[in-house]
């Protein structure tokens, strides 16, 4: 049996830790404050060469924990044991605040800042320094972790109190089902079974950010994004991120087979109206959604098997959106859904350009 390397899922995972634009900008102005505060703490006052400083010194740690410096690096340091990991964490961060403050050092000097009088001086990292960036580096990457952790949108609202009391609001959610997980785990096992997911969910997130949704929670073998109504139906968003999602997939399927032995075949549902949005929890917060549109949109994902359609849209959101000319609903009638108390239209999405991807196992 075909066995990948571990690092493979840890590389597979950081493509989820690459932000937008936006979280970059927010690290540059961070680290800028900072440098200028450090100016002021230890030099009497805020200066743009302390600001510079720390963009050499903070950016790159922050770079390569997110993944967007030496990512190959980093996630062989993070497949290591903890130990050994933080030891190895240790030693390329002080590399980094070394080659960025003597770069940053030595540019300075050939703009007539001389920041150093000697090369002896510009070998040695000011203990003050060192610890500042390192201070900047942690609270940024904390800061970022716990935005990973909660989904952007949730971080904002549990951050400003959004929904301390319940909120009433449409919004859009896409149920994404991995066919065949249970026959995977049985074959290959719980562990690999579970990288499989890691490395799918991790696929997710590219399509998601670029069309504007958050993903809110993961059920087993099932993700679970929404939107707000508005942005979910905005230029079809919600629609072209699954399909985004099933390109990703068929573009990589070799990769899929080396590593995995299949490629991954998705059932997905899209369902949208009124839910009651509530903060939850005293210990451990959360923001979860309570109303009949999240359980339609669950039960209209297992119509998918019986309609034998990988997606499927109910014609109540279908009538909401305006589809490009490449995706093709297919009324498929109207069905009745579990629990619902009533029936409920239902469309098939196809597109020309997609075809689905083979799941032949290989040995």
């Amino acid at each position: 049996m075909y066995q990948a390397e571990p690092i493979l899922v840890v590389a597979a995972s950081l493509a989820m830790n690459k932000y937008s634009g936006g979280f970059w900008v927010f690290v540059l102005c961070a680290v800028s404050i900072s440098g200028a505060f450090f100016s002021w703490a230890f030099y009497g006052e805020p200066s743009i060469v302390g600001s510079v400083f720390a963009l050499f010194t903070c950016v790159p740690i922050i770079a390569l924990e997110r993944g967007a410096l030496f990512p190959r690096l980093y996630a062989r340091m993070a497949a290591l044991s903890t130990p050994l990991y933080l030891i190895a964490m240790l030693i390329v961060t002080y590399i980094l605040m070394y080659l960025g403050s003597a770069l940053c050092r030595v540019l300075l000097g050939w703009i007539g800042y001389h920041t150093y009088e000697s090369w002896q001086e510009l070998a040695v990292l000011p203990a003050s320094a060192m610890f500042s960036a390192l201070g900047v580096s942690l609270v940024v990457s904390f800061v970022a972790r716990v935005r990973e952790l909660l989904g952007r949108d949730v971080f904002l609202s549990l951050l400003i109190g959004r929904y301390r009391k319940p909120i009433e609001e449409e919004r859009v959610f896409l149920f994404i089902d991995l066919v065949g997980s249970t026959s995977f785990a049985q074959e290959f096992g719980d562990i690999r079974a579970q990288q499989f997911l890691s490395a799918l969910f991790a696929t997710f997130a590219e399509p998601v950010r670029r069309y504007l949704g958050a993903i809110d929670d993961y059920v087993g073998d099932a993700a679970i994004i929404t939107w707000p109504m508005s942005r979910g139906i905005k230029d079809g968003n919600s629609v072209k991120c699954i399909f985004a999602i099933l390109d990703l997939i068929e573009a990589d399927q070799e990769k899929w087979i080396k590593d995995f032995g299949r490629v991954p075949q998705l059932r997905a549902a899209l369902h949208g109206g009124p839910i009651i949005t509530a903060e939850i929890g005293v210990d451990h917060h959360k923001i979860t959604y309570f109303g009949d549109t999240v359980n339609t949109t669950a039960r209209l994902e297992t119509l998918c098997r019986t309609l034998d359609a990988p997606v499927l849209i109910s014609s109540d959101l279908a009538g909401r959106l305006e589809f490009d000319s490449e995706i093709q609903p297919e009324f498929l009638g109207t069905h009745a859904v579990k629990g619902r108390g009533q029936t409920l239209g239902v469309m098939a999405l196809k597109r020309a350009a997609y075809i689905p991807a083979s799941t032949n196992f290989v040995h």
